[in-house]
């Protein structure tokens, strides 16, 4: 029995959507019909760590002190993790279907280097220049240039 089901049995009817909310205003349960619910679970900040609905699907999430997600992970065996600099800005980027992706920032927030697993490369890392090489994607060459 689902929860507006009980709800319909308890008080006589209800109307859909049916919706339950914590006490920090966080949508914790909802119904759009008598065959769809959908859960999720809150952390401590109010970000969505866990998304499950009434044909079991889900979706878990984490998040670092400042809220930013580093985590995803689906039924579907599909993931994502992410990593950031003091300024939220990402800097690193890694997914199940292999890509992943680096990135550095000056202080202003304005990104100096950049490179992916696809072999795409700009900007210069560590005072070396990427000035002048070549990388080839998708049978293109390229030749890169300083930011």
């Amino acid at each position: 029995m689902t929860l507006a089901q009980a709800y319909r049995k308890q008080f006589g009817k209800v109307s859909f959507p049916f919706r339950i909310y914590d006490a920090n205003g966080n949508r914790t349960y909802i119904e759009l019909s008598d065959r769809y619910w959908e859960k999720c679970v809150y952390d401590a900040n109010g970000n969505e760590t866990y998304v499950e609905d009434s044909d079991r699907y889900w979706e878990k999430y984490e998040y670092d002190a400042d809220g930013n997600e580093t985590y995803f992970e689906d039924r579907n065996g599909h993931w994502r993790k992410r990593e950031y600099d003091a300024n939220g800005n990402e800097t690193y980027y890694e997914d199940s279907d292999g890509f992943w992706r680096k990135r550095e920032y000056k202080s202003n927030g304005n990104e100096t280097y950049y490179e992916d697993s696809i072999g795409i490369a700009r900007g210069s890392k560590q005072n070396q220049s990427c000035e002048g090489k070549i990388v080839e994607v998708d049978g293109k060459k390229y030749e890169l240039k300083e930011l």
